[in-house]
């Protein structure tokens, strides 16, 4: 399901004022997950036996712009798509790599709170429900994509 032309516009508004700082607001993203579910840093291998300051680390902060980035383009790019606009292998990729380090529902749901958190810091006044509504679902489309991605790559193959 696409989102709509509202939603749309509210969304291509905010991504503008977030791409002034993408790396800034990345490091945010990923600091609030780390926030909520301290135990996500074993996730990432640059982290896992680090005593570094997280937002130090120059492994996070590329990391961060890339899947800030991701996703906040595969969520610009909805509507005009219709669906999650990330190429197959890529897609593949991600599901692979979710389902190999053993990211859940609730990790979904933990990134989702973040990243809402995230640009609602970036915009400030211009927050609203009805962008909430508009990233959340962009989110959740993402999301569901990773994660079917996810089934397919752990149901086994036929011989």
């Amino acid at each position: 399901m696409a989102i709509t032309e509202k939603q749309e516009v509210l969304v291509k508004e905010s991504w503008e004022i977030l791409k002034q700082n993408v790396p800034e607001y990345s490091i945010r993203l990923f600091l609030r997950i780390m926030e909520v579910a301290p135990q996500a840093k074993n996730m990432f291998s640059f982290l896992r036996d680090s005593d570094e300051i997280p937002q130090n680390n120059p492994n996070l902060q590329a990391h961060a712009m890339k899947v800030f980035k991701l996703t906040c383009e595969s969520v610009v790019q909805l509507r005009e798509c219709g669906a999650i606009a990330i190429a197959g292998s890529a897609m593949k990729h991600l599901g692979s790599v979710h389902l190999r380090i053993g990211v859940t529902g609730r990790d979904f749901d933990v990134v989702r709170d973040a990243l809402l958190r995230t640009i609602e810091e970036a915009v400030g006044e211009k927050w609203s429900e009805e962008m909430e509504g508009a990233w959340g679902e962009g989110y959740d489309q993402l999301a569901a994509a990773i994660q079917a991605e996810m089934k397919d790559d752990a149901a086994p193959t036929a011989n």
